[in-house]
């Protein structure tokens, strides 16, 4: 930043020394052009306070108002020393004066040093007039039209450049506004799902711990009337508190959207069929394709991974339906894995006019809830243009497994 405001002052000064050092050429070629001679007083007073501005310039930016009538100050100077004709030389230091007062301080505050600014440079042309014997009409007029070269068109500049770079700024600001706002609402949905997460603990944990209840007021009374029958039931028991844990273990986070009144359908790899009949029966051009092995009752994946999976996919089938309207989907359950199911939505490239991009927070909840019941999510676009989303929910181990 320093150097630069050097540049700036050392550059006015190269202009203002060159033009100088030309002024003897310019005497020859106009003979009634008013000028000093080279190394006259005149010349040098001139010099002197050419390059006294200059200097002043490199305190423009710490205390702009000052510079600004010092350096105009120079004209009135520059004239009653002999200067004459070349006077206007000071013009160009008032110009860059005005141009860093006005970009670094609001011109509400700048006014007096203005007005003063342009009376100077005024009372420099009229002085110049008065010892050229200049007309007094032409001697006001061109003063007068210096002072507004100088001063005002320096101002308005830079007003100009002061505009733009505050709508810069502003544009910047909301640029980062919208995104702290963006974050906010990731957070927020985020802790959403993590809110919901109370009332999913809550159906678990009443559905195995009131049956874990049931079979301990059985045992109590069958441990001295039917022992074997206490033990079957001290295993039943056993085996409701493993799945309890192992699934309150997976539920770090997981939002459960309501469910309408009177729904019933079960929200696991079962319901994936119905939930496409439905979206196939509104006229979505969706398929589902399930591929697997022998037939097993159950797929060995728990119930909060089968939770996350029906979400999924209810979530990727609405985002088609948004986003690619007319584009066949195709929904697929993979279980020939002995470890894994994976569960596939993937849609062709929309057949119509594309939506505008949504908010981006169901894939977010869909990668909430992958990474808190142990499955890994996969989403992005087709080689051919379309979306694909992919779920990989890992299998339970049984006891004979473990055996």
């Amino acid at each position: 930043m320093e150097s630069r405001r050097r540049a700036v002052a050392g550059g006015c000064w190269l202009l203002v020394a060159a033009a100088f050092l030309l002024l003897p050429a310019l005497a020859e070629s106009d003979p009634t052009a008013h000028i000093p001679a080279v190394a006259s007083l005149g010349w040098w007073a001139g010099a002197v306070l050419l390059t006294a501005q200059a200097g002043l310039l490199l305190r423009a930016w710490h205390t702009p108002r000052a510079v600004l009538v010092a350096v105009a100050a120079m004209a009135p100077l520059a004239a009653l020393a002999g200067l004459d004709d070349a006077t206007n030389l000071t013009s160009l230091a008032v110009m860059v004066a005005t141009y860093v007062a006005a970009t670094c301080r609001p011109v509400a505050t700048l006014w007096p040093a203005l007005v003063a600014a342009a009376a100077l440079v005024t009372a420099g042309g009229i002085i110049s007039g008065v010892r050229t014997d200049t007309e007094a009409s032409a001697a006001v007029g061109g003063s007068l039209l210096q002072a507004v070269g100088s001063v005002g068109l320096a101002l308005l500049v830079a007003l100009i450049v002061s505009s733009r770079r505050e709508v810069r700024l502003a544009r910047e600001r909301q640029v980062e506004a919208l995104e702290r706002e963006q974050t906010a609402l990731v957070q927020a949905a985020i802790a959403r799902e993590r809110t919901a997460m109370a009332r999913e603990l809550h159906d678990i944990a009443a559905h195995h711990l009131s049956g874990i209840a049931v079979m301990t007021a059985a045992i109590a009374t069958q441990i001295d009337t039917d022992p074997a029958a206490a033990k079957l039931a001290v295993g039943q028991v056993r085996r409701e508190s493993t799945e309890v844990l192992r699934d309150l273990r997976s539920l770090v986070g997981l939002l459960r959207e309501d469910q309408e009144a009177g729904d019933t359908r079960p929200e696991n790899l079962q319901g994936i069929a119905a939930l496409v009949g439905d979206r196939a029966g509104a006229g979505q051009p969706v398929d589902l394709t399930v591929l697997g092995g022998p037939e097993r009752p159950d797929p060995g994946v728990g119930p909060l991974a089968q939770l996350a999976a029906y979400r999924m996919v209810q979530e990727s089938l609405a985002n088609a339906a948004r986003h690619a309207p007319g584009a066949a989907t195709h929904v697929v359950i993979d279980e020939r894995e002995p470890t894994t199911v994976r569960v596939t939505v993937a849609n062709d490239p929309s057949l119509g006019a594309r939506a505008q991009p949504g908010s981006g927070f169901g894939l977010v909840g869909m990668r909430e809830r992958a990474e808190l019941t142990g499955s890994a999510l996969e989403a992005g676009p087709t080689d051919e243009g379309g979306w694909r989303v992919s779920l990989v929910l890992p299998r339970e181990q049984t006891d004979e497994e473990d055996a």
